[in-house]
């Protein structure tokens, strides 16, 4: 990890002090980087899990992560992102959407060196990180479920990549498609969970552990799933007193203020909806643990549970 992190400052940064501040805004910012230490893992399951081909899928992988953020963030407006200013704050919204550019573009370069099949891999990867981002925007389709259709958008924007990532680790080390396309379902099903999970932090925990304000998604009127199961209780008939004040909130009142919204916050902290997106969470963990049957017993199995419990577990 300390070896993918020294690549990838080399990839952010061009020698331009114009553009250097830009494009390694984030990742100087920090972050859990996942998605390598997933690409690491799994590469212990081919032969030569030290091939520099894994160190360099790594990289690509964080890149088009990071890429990825620059342009969530202009398109939600966040103001935070990592516990510092998102870039289309500090540079405004066309520099931080070219300087996203500019990683995709770094990442790409670096896959076109790993062969056809990756170039592959990657090409259509990124079409699902867009097509999830415009599903997203676009909204739903005439007679469209809302759940199915918010579980389709986390598949493409999030699980699209942890799976991408999952999938070059085996291949990049030697290892069979087979086994690729095994843990590839598996890094699907835990994108899925870690962003449900995401659901729930983006409500309970605080800004300092975050870097994120709570109820962000809120504020944008994005619904996730504790909002979503809030309005399907709601066409039920079975919602309670408690969540038809959250909707009235949410309907009716300005969450560009503050208050409003910490008090919208404080309201879902106590709401049921939040243990059971929780437990969706889990059950699209385990749906991923079902795929590890056919991956041999050992560490490295072993490892991957702890990876998934960690993706629903955490606090930020």
């Amino acid at each position: 990890m300390e070896r993918v992190e020294s690549m990838l400052h080399d990839k952010v940064t061009m020698g331009d002090l114009q553009i250097d501040p830009t494009t390694s805004h984030l990742a100087k910012a920090g972050g859990k980087r996942l998605r390598p230490a997933l690409v690491f893992l799994t590469s212990e399951l081919g032969p030569d899990p030290e091939a520099q081909a894994v160190y360099d899928s790594a990289v690509a992988v964080e890149l088009t992560h990071l890429a990825s953020l620059y342009h969530d963030d202009v398109m939600d407006e966040a103001p935070m992102r990592r516990g510092v200013e998102s870039a289309q704050l500090a540079f405004g919204n066309t520099v931080a959407i070219l300087a996203g550019d500019i990683l995709f573009s770094r990442a790409s370069t670096i896959v076109a060196g790993l062969g056809p099949r990756s170039v592959e891999l990657h090409a259509t990867m990124f079409e699902r990180l867009c097509t999830g981002q415009l599903h997203e925007t676009i909204g739903l389709a005439a007679g469209e479920n809302p759940r199915e259709h918010y579980i389709s958008v986390l598949a493409d924007k999030t699980g699209s990549l942890i799976a991408a990532s999952a999938r070059y680790g085996v291949l990049s080390s030697g290892g069979s498609e087979e086994l690729a396309e095994t843990v590839a379902q598996y890094g699907e099903c835990v994108g899925v969970a870690f962003q449900l999970a995401d659901d729930v932090i983006d409500i309970m925990s605080e800004g300092d552990a975050t870097g994120k304000t709570p109820g962000t998604d809120l504020r944008e009127g994005v619904d996730t799933m504790p909002t979503l199961l809030l309005k399907e209780q709601a066409e039920a008939g079975t919602l309670d007193d408690l969540g038809r004040e959250i909707l009235d909130l949410l309907a009716n009142s300005d969450l560009a203020v503050d208050e409003n919204l910490a008090e919208v916050v404080n309201m879902l902290r106590r709401h049921s909806v939040l243990d059971q997106t929780q437990e969706l969470a889990k059950q699209w963990m385990d749906k991923g643990l079902q795929s590890l049957k056919d991956v041999p017993e050992g560490p490295v199995r072993d490892s991957l549970v702890q990876y998934a419990e960690y993706s629903i577990n955490r606090s930020a």
